[in-house]
């Protein structure tokens, strides 16, 4: 078995106790202006998503349509001891995503994960 810095099973906390570790995702699909007709016009409009997502305390990461000019899928992804917390996190990343002006967000994808998964 796995043991923790301080001696103890990962997940557990002091006495014992098992705590439970979510993971919440999302996935933003979303149609970039019509002017990013190359590769390199699409990442000056992803780039500047990427780094403000990252500023939220998430993983992130483009993620799908990857060979499509003008649309663009990006994920994020945040770990929480509390399902609340983890939902905030997603809901932060997503008015950020619609916030942008120069972007249109088509869909979002959302799960929520947890050690009994």
């Amino acid at each position: 078995m796995l043991e923790h810095a301080q001696g103890r099973p990962p997940g557990t906390v002091a006495g014992g106790t098992l705590r439970r570790v979510y993971t919440a995702t999302a996935v933003f699909d979303v149609l970039l202006p019509g002017d990013s007709r190359s590769l390199k016009a699409k990442r000056a409009y992803v780039r500047p998503v990427v780094a403000a997502l990252r500023k939220c305390d998430v993983a992130v990461a483009e993620v799908g349509a990857l060979d499509r000019y003008g649309r663009t899928e990006i994920g994020v992804a945040a770990v929480s001891v509390d399902a609340h917390h983890a939902r905030e996190v997603l809901e932060r990343c997503e008015r950020l995503v619609a916030s942008r002006p120069e972007l249109e967000l088509l869909a979002v994808r959302r799960r929520l994960h947890h050690t009994d998964d």
